[in-house]
């Protein structure tokens, strides 16, 4: 599908429950992490874009790192099978390197690959991601190069407000390479995201509003419906292990 081969599929906008429960060990090798987590999400956003055709997903994965900053993973989600070629999960697995460079200043560098058993056409996806953080704000790339290649830069930033809940800003750019369809001549488009969350009773509740640039001629031709690509409020409960 023309989707698939210029913007490689992500990690949930809705994001993954953070790693602040994980579970240490020692080994001969030195401590290990290990995180599991689980969210319940009223939709499956990517970029501004249903993977779930407006339907709820559940999604889960799995966390271990070692003190020297090396970790690796699987995550997992529901997805349209419709949109994937017959496809009804998305399945990613990843590695990489993260560390403080000071106090505030913080890095990652992650290779991770995306695949949907069953789909068919819908070949591995391979993605290669670089950010740094400082404080609350978030800057990063995503270079995908299988089955084609497209950049992704992106920019967050977290605003504590009162009674311990968290205002996320969001915004995207991604660069195809390519004509983004027959409607849509350009190479590039924009997705942008507003999110309050909070925990309660340790669950991880986010509230969003998403959305994209992206033509309905685009998105029709990418998923076979126009509506896959509308402004989305949504909604997910996150707990990590």
């Amino acid at each position: 599908m023309k989707k698939l081969t210029i913007c490689i599929a992500t990690l949930s906008t809705l994001g993954i429950a953070s790693l602040s429960h994980a579970e240490s060990f020692d080994t001969a090798l030195g401590q290990f992490d290990t995180s599991m987590n689980v969210t319940l999400a009223t939709d499956y956003i990517w970029r501004g874009q249903s993977q779930t055709a407006g339907k709820g997903a559940i999604q889960g994965g799995l966390d271990i790192s070692h003190e020297s900053g090396l970790f690796i993973g699987t995550w997992a989600s529901n997805v349209d099978d419709e949109a994937f070629g017959g496809a009804s999960v998305e399945w990613d697995y990843y590695a990489g390197f993260a560390g403080q460079l000071t106090e505030a200043l913080s890095y990652d560098l992650t290779w991770i690959a995306y695949e949907y058993p069953g789909g068919d056409d819908v070949d591995t996806a391979y993605e290669i991601i670089g950010t740094l953080g400082f404080r609350d704000l978030t800057l990063g790339t995503k270079y995908a190069y299988h089955p084609s290649s497209a950049v992704y830069g992106f920019i967050g930033y977290d605003i504590a407000l009162p009674y311990e809940t968290t205002l996320g800003l969001h915004y995207g750019y991604t660069d195809t390479k390519d004509s983004l369809s027959e409607v849509q001549s350009g190479e590039s488009y924009q997705d942008w995201a507003v999110s309050l969350g909070k925990t309660v009773i340790g669950l991880d509740l986010a509230l969003m509003y998403s959305a994209t640039d992206l033509k309905d001629g685009t998105c029709e031709e990418w998923y076979g419906k126009a509506t896959y690509c509308d402004a989305n409020v949504t909604f997910s409960a996150s707990r990590s292990f």
